[in-house]
Formats: structure tokens, sequence, C-alpha cells
């Protein structure tokens, strides 16, 4: 892949691709009908965002998930913590 581009993207975003990267491939094989991995994901995305998320929005997103009305990836976690 091409290194200048994910510079780019990172002076841009403000986002490690190391940490995008390690996050995808512990994605790989998880359970995400756990209660636990979900929550664990949650707070990875919300630390490598830079974007805090509240125990109240950790649940209601962790439910969602759990329970099957969400998939689990960055973009569905990313819009979520950002909804107000």
């Amino acid at each position: 892949m091409d290194s200048k581009f994910f510079k780019n993207l990172e002076g841009k975003t403000g986002v490690n691709m190391n940490d995008i990267f390690s996050l995808a491939n512990s994605l790989q094989g998880a359970n995400f009908k756990d209660e636990k991995t979900v929550r664990n994901v949650i707070q990875r995305v919300s630390k490598i965002a830079n974007k805090p998320v509240n125990k109240q929005m950790e649940d209601k997103i962790v439910n969602s998930i759990v329970n099957g009305n969400e998939k689990l990836d960055f973009n569905t976690i990313s819009k979520m913590i950002n909804k107000k």
C-alpha cells in the first residue's frame, strides 16, 4: 500500500493507520454477540477517534449491536458516537 497516501490520511484525520489496521485485524473472528467483546471494540474505536463515549452511549451502542440491530464496523460505531 502507498505509504504516502496513509501519511496524508493520518495528517488530515489525526488517526494512526497502524491503530486502524490493528483494530481491523483484532475484529476478525471476534464474537459480536458477546457484550464484553463489543464494549472493548467501542472503547478502542473511541480512543482511536479521540471521541469519548459516556456509559449511557456505550450501553446504547452495545445493546444495538449485541441484539442484532446494527452491524459492527468502524463507520457504524463512529456514526453512533457522533450522534448527539
